[in-house]
């Protein structure tokens, strides 16, 4: 039993405490993108020198995956068998997951496009008795090869012909996954076009989204968890709080800064969510295991996101990492759900620890 599905365990048994967080290193971003997808290779002073290359990429998962700090280390099909070519996994109790479809919202990061523009349309790309058995017929004796937990993610866009047919293709993948024994996760995106909701609105609307989506859905073929954007702590209480059944997960979103992410996770576990999943926030990081580290520390209530900040510069300056900003500037808070969030903490007075207080998001 991987460390992942012991946390779970706990945390439906209602005996969750911050050490049963999940920590997800998202490391999937070549299912959305080109060359520029890994990420930049940097100097010990910060400035970049082209992109990484997959091997790098995978020299750098090989290295979170040594440090055991995260739950889950979810990558596409592709890399996964690589990895267990190298057998990354052999002596470790990390989840793998692979991204199950790869939707056209996630390729607005290829060069040159205009897909961002468009709203998203389902895609599958990876065939799950391959990712499973590593062979598209497999025998039900066959012992599982790769992993049998993946990432399948949709994006309702408030249109009903698209919304509809994003519903029937997720359940085609939940035929197809309980045929061969698979599990997965869901991630719910915001809508990726423009539309007329406000932050309060938008969270409203996905929360229903997902319970609308879920309810007519069987404990056999509902998901082990969700993943969504944070859309501040009213809409991120409102869900949690909806189904204890249901474990509630948050995405990373943007870069941002260093506070940005340590503020996240401190507010998505104080009103509810059991898990992040961060891409971005780990990938971009001067020192991607000592940003999981500072991750782990805020969740578990050690340092306070502000302090979390200081100490992650502290760290990246021993190891001769030149900070990519500044610290006065890399304290702040920029995104508009963290900012509320934060208000309202220093209006209860909630530590970072607090258990989440319907009262404070009412």
């Amino acid at each position: 039993m991987s460390r992942m599905d012991e946390k779970l365990g706990r945390i439906r048994a209602g005996r969750y405490t911050k050490s049963d967080f999940i920590i997800a290193d998202a490391k999937d971003a070549d299912m959305g993108s080109g060359a520029t997808g890994l990420g930049p290779r940097r100097d010990a002073q910060g400035a970049a020198l082209g992109w990484r290359n997959r091997a790098e990429f995978i020299e750098q998962i090989e290295a979170v995956i040594r440090d055991d700090q995260v739950d889950i280390m979810l990558v596409s099909a592709s890399i996964l068998e690589r990895l267990h070519a190298r057998k990354a996994f052999a002596d470790s109790n990390i989840q793998p997951a692979i991204r199950a479809n790869d939707a056209t919202d996630c390729w607005g990061a290829i060069r040159h496009s205009n897909y961002a523009h468009h709203p998203s349309r389902p895609f599958r790309s990876a065939n799950l008795a391959q990712v499973m058995y590593g062979k598209r017929d497999p025998d039900p004796q066959d012992a599982i090869t790769g992993t049998d937990l993946g990432l399948y993610s949709v994006t309702f866009v408030n249109d009903l012909d698209l919304d509809l047919r994003a519903q029937h293709e997720y359940a085609r993948f939940r035929d197809e996954a309980g045929a061969l024994g698979f599990r997965h996760f869901l991630e719910v995106f915001n809508p990726n076009v423009k539309t007329a909701m406000d932050t309060r609105a938008m969270g409203e609307f996905v929360n229903d989204c997902i319970l609308r989506c879920l309810a007519g859905v069987m404990q056999m073929d509902r998901p082990q968890f969700l993943k969504m954007p944070y859309n501040g702590p009213r809409a991120m209480d409102e869900l949690a709080s909806f189904d204890p059944t249901l474990v509630v997960g948050v995405l990373g979103g943007g870069a941002g800064t260093t506070r940005d992410a340590f503020e996240l996770v401190a507010q998505a576990e104080r009103y509810g969510a059991r898990l992040a999943l961060f891409g971005r926030k780990i990938n971009l990081a001067e020192s991607q295991e000592q940003m999981i580290r500072h991750l782990r520390r805020v969740v578990q209530g050690d340092l306070s996101p502000a302090e979390a900040v200081r100490s992650y510069h502290s760290e990246i300056g021993k190891l001769g990492l030149a900070p990519l900003r500044p610290l006065d500037e890399d304290i702040d808070v920029t995104e508009a759900p963290l900012r509320e969030g934060a208000a309202i903490a220093a209006t209860v007075h909630a530590g970072p620890g607090a258990a989440p207080r319907a009262a404070a998001v009412t």
